[in-house]
């Protein structure tokens, strides 16, 4: 007799040979036992796990010479005609290439004779799901009044493709797949019987590799026998499947937390000329981080912070999608783990949130949420110096500007832009650029060209500014009302993109990004008037024992000199962007 295969040395001959399928192999024992056999049996699960082994097991037990039993004999004529493949009362299909209707009509005039020596006919078809719609049609009155000596037993990778009909008219088991640990232990079994010495590390490497299915570890094994011979080492494993060491994963993922980017690129780079498979790297690599990820919630010790290893789960998973269509693996795995290894070393906002609020322990002042919102300042030591008066409430169509003020100092490379999107109307930044009075005087005198080129990017806008002008420079915001009339208008700048064309308008007159607010006024203005910075009221009023008000929110500069505020930008190395209600 000639070599035969160590997958079909050893397929599975009893129920008690079937590995990691316990929970399928528990309900057909019980349901031979109790005599409560169905007509038709729906095995799913992924490749070589044991479906149509499992089918041809529960074939033997069927029609055993012994009676129906779990246990059947395999010394009986029945038996060993099922082993060989040459019963006359069990017919195994291949569904890919039997699945025209005309193969389905034939097999269901077959079914109607009785068997030829055993209890039942027995019909086994694997990958099901290649029949055709109309093979399935045909087969589905069949199944679902077969003549009672005939059971149907059905194998799929992908139920998903089996209609709904056939379905419900079977019983379905999902098998699943075989855990590394019972495939390590098969292949040492397997091992020793056929006398050759495996290391512990290579028969892991052959389990990582086959993805839980025991036929294809099987064939690794029966591989690497005839490359090696009796002695097998990990390296071989390695060499002749392209995976990847179990040392260099944790090492490779070691740096991704460590942030070493120079590590991550060289060892990637290693890899790559070793010829290893990138694409398997990747899998592993997020196997590798979802046994950290459940360590940091079952350990009471710690650990890597969770939130860091989601993103980089998240990375990878992404990576290994674009992966399966990108032409150059290489470049898309090394921009990948860079962007994991950044992400490692990103300050979460977990983080931050708890650092602030040592902060707060340690000084008593600040009050943090996950909103920042800021507390009320201290009194100032001294009052600021008054700025320049706002121009406000311009009468359409001629304005008449305030005198201009001293301009002030310029601001430094540090000073962030600071955008106020508030309606307030009552003071300046600090770091105003010219004037108010000046800038709205050029709106006011180019005001049918600003609504011109707002048309031109937003039509719909171009008619309701025909009905409005603009009352007022506010530091970075320009203030724009409506006659009451048309005040329905203003819902028109509800919409992003409305409020965006006149913006830009405002800024390419103005020379600096600006935003607008909308209202109506009450009554016609007949001048601009000058209206005092909060400055210049705080000075006026009488003195009083309540302390000042805090920093206007759109007052960046302000913000800046909170003793907290201060001590945040310095422990994250920050700036102010944006100040907003």
């Amino acid at each position: 007799m000639g070599y035969e295969v160590i997958a079909r040395k050893w397929r599975p001959q009893q129920f008690a040979d079937v590995v990691g399928q316990g929970h399928v192999v528990q309900t057909l024992e019980n349901a031979l036992a109790s005599n409560r056999i169905a007509h038709a049996y729906l095995f799913v699960g992924p490749r070589g796990i044991g479906k149509t082994s499992i089918a041809r097991i529960f074939a033997k037990a069927l029609n055993c010479d012994t009676g129906m039993t779990a246990t059947p004999c395999d010394t009986c004529d029945s038996c060993l005609e099922i082993m060989g493949g040459t019963s006359l009362d069990v017919r195994e299909i291949d569904g890919a290439s039997n699945n025209s209707v005309d193969q389905v009509r034939e097999l269901r005039e077959t079914v109607k004779y009785a068997p030829a020596r055993g209890r039942f006919k027995l019909i086994i078809i694997d990958e099901v799901h290649m029949l055709s719609n109309s093979a399935f049609n045909a087969l589905l009155k069949t199944l679902e009044e077969p003549p009672a000596h005939v059971k149907f037993f059905f194998a799929t990778t992908e139920p998903q493709k089996i209609p709904a009909t056939i379905i419900s008219r079977c019983q379905r088991f999902d098998l699943r797949r075989i855990p590394v640990a019972d495939i390590i232990e098969r292949l040492n079994l397997i091992a020793r019987d056929e006398k050759v010495k495996i290391e512990d590390d290579a028969l892991l490497a052959i389990a990582r590799g086959s993805e839980g299915g025991l036929r294809d570890a099987e064939s690794a094994l029966d591989q690497l026998i005839a490359f090696r011979g009796k002695a097998i080492t990990e390296e071989d494993v390695l060499q002749v499947f392209g995976l990847v060491s179990h040392q260099t994963l944790e090492t490779l993922s070691d740096c991704i937390l460590s942030g070493e980017m120079g590590a991550v690129i060289g060892n990637v780079d290693a890899l790559e000329q070793a010829g290893k498979d990138l694409q398997r790297l990747v899998l592993e690599l997020m196997d590798r981080f979802r046994n950290r990820l459940v360590a940091s919630y079952g350990s009471s010790g710690g650990g890597v912070d969770v939130e860091r290893l989601l993103r980089i789960c998240d990375i990878l998973s992404e990576t290994d999608e674009r992966m399966r269509f990108s032409l150059s693996k290489r470049i898309l795995l090394e921009t990948a783990l860079v962007r994991c290894a950044r992400a490692a070393k990103v300050a979460t906002l977990e983080e931050i949130i708890a650092q602030i609020n040592a902060l707060k322990a340690a000084g008593g002042v600040v009050t943090v949420a996950p909103q920042l919102a800021p507390s009320p300042a201290p009194a100032p030591a001294a009052p600021a110096p008054p700025a320049a008066p706002v121009a406000r409430r311009a009468a359409p169509p001629a304005a008449t500007a305030t005198a201009p003020a001293p301009a002030p100092p310029p601001a430094s490379p540090e000073e962030p832009a600071v955008r106020t999107p508030t309606h307030s109307r009552t003071h300046t930044p600090a770091s105003s650029p010219p004037p108010a009075g000046d800038e709205l005087a050029k709106l006011t005198a180019q005001w049918p060209q600003i609504v011109a080129h707002a048309g031109r990017i937003a039509v719909a806008v171009q008619g309701a500014l025909k009905d409005a002008v603009p009352t007022g420079v506010d530091g970075d915001t320009v203030h724009i009302d409506f006659d009451p009339e048309f005040a329905s208008e203003l819902q028109l700048f509800e919409s992003p993109r409305n409020r965006k064309a006149i913006e830009r308008s405002l800024a390419g007159v103005l020379g600096r990004p600006v935003m607008a607010t909308f209202d109506t006024w009450k009554e016609k203005p007949a001048r601009v008037a000058e209206v005092p910075t909060p400055a210049q009221s705080y000075a006026a009023a009488p003195p009083s024992d309540a302390a000042p008000p805090a920093p206007r929110k759109g007052n960046a500069q302000a913000w800046k000199q909170r003793e907290e505020v201060k001590q945040v930008l310095d422990m994250f190395n920050g700036t102010i962007v944006d100040v907003r209600e």
